[in-house]
């Protein structure tokens, strides 16, 4: 079943349940995808590009969430982290600071890395490392803290 076909599904259940954040969540997702089948010669969404998509959602709606807590919208901001907890149902599941630190240093080891120059060498290979598994922010903090301790 494609994500798409889930997100289908679980649609027609959080209609039935009445669960208006799910449905918000999930429709946002759904449009998404049809937006990114529809724009460009392929039309064809792959597994990546569904998590790249998913990622994207929560990245937007992370990014609302600090505007709103900065403006003392305590209710818009809820709304959002309702969202952002149904859109992670559907992403793979995100590695803690420890792994991501153990991985870096083996990926650090294996490409020779010894300075703040190797930073996009090693950010390029993390990148492809972690894809859809870690937050590229807190990865690109490890990288730096790595290299130049």
């Amino acid at each position: 079943m494609s994500l798409e076909e889930k997100i289908n599904s679980n649609i027609k259940a959080a209609m039935l349940a009445k669960n208006e954040a799910a449905l918000r969540a999930l429709r946002a997702v759904k449009s998404a995808i049809l937006l990114a089948k529809t724009s460009g010669v392929g039309a064809v969404v792959s597994p990546e590009d569904e998590i790249k998509i998913l990622q994207k959602l929560v990245k937007q709606r992370k990014e609302s969430v600090e505007i709103y807590e900065k403006q003392g919208r305590e209710d818009l901001s809820k709304g959002e982290k309702e969202e952002i907890a149904e859109i992670e149902k559907y992403l793979p599941a995100q590695m803690n600071e420890a792994d991501v630190r153990s991985e870096l240093i083996k990926i650090i080891a294996t490409l020779g890395a010894a300075s703040p120059g190797d930073t996009g060498k090693v950010m390029g290979a993390a990148s492809k490392a972690f894809a859809g598994k870690a937050d590229n922010k807190m990865v690109a903090a490890i990288v730096k803290e790595l290299l130049v301790g």
